[in-house]
């Protein structure tokens, strides 16, 4: 089942239930950053500002300043060079897993890279830190184990995820793997 809270969130929930022999995965999000250009989006930008770099390098290359259209140049350069930055930096995830005995946090990195975090579903935390003019910190927490999750998330979406992940980690504390499995049906 997923389920995802209002339009244009940065995350996805699934509550599943497995039939594998591995221990079946009971919640599972994928937290990843918002992108607010598309592809086609970029390719517009990238379009437009060439064709106003190049109307106004024939302006000043007309006026006779023509050492200034090199610096146009290096411009749109540095708008690509930013543009692939955040694009790269968009393929980061996080992802956060609730099996049986196990909360699994994975982080991916841009280049496919990933650290993962285990903790005790039992003990777990989810605590929103901060506040007071300070952007609250999402953290799962487990005695001196702590974790800041979906950094990249706003300060919205950051509160969304906190009261999902809290009230899967309650109903799996409260009846076990089978209670969050049903919780998941009912919905």
């Amino acid at each position: 089942m997923r389920l995802e809270f209002g339009p244009l969130r940065p995350y996805s929930l699934k509550m599943t239930s497995s039939q594998d022999t591995a221990p079946p995965v009971l919640f599972s999000a994928t937290l990843y950053p918002h992108r607010s250009l598309g592809g086609r989006g970029f390719v517009w930008l990238m379009a437009g500002a060439a064709g106003v770099t190049l109307l106004s390098g024939l302006f000043f290359w007309s006026l006779g300043a023509w050492p200034i259209t090199g610096f146009f140049g290096l411009d749109l350069l540095l708008l690509y060079i930013a543009f692939r930055w955040s694009y790269r930096d968009g393929r980061r995830r996080e992802i956060v897993e609730l099996s049986p005995g196990v909360l699994t946090l994975t982080r991916i990195s841009p280049g496919g890279r990933a650290e993962v975090s285990t903790f005790e579903p039992a003990w777990a935390q989810v605590l929103l830190e901060g506040g007071g003019g300070r952007t609250p910190r999402l953290v799962i927490a487990e005695r001196a184990h702590r974790e800041v999750v979906g950094g990249f998330l706003s300060p919205p979406e950051r509160a969304d995820f906190a009261k999902a992940l809290a009230a899967v980690l309650w109903s799996y504390r409260s009846g076990g793997p089978a209670e969050v499995l049903g919780a998941a049906q009912r919905r």
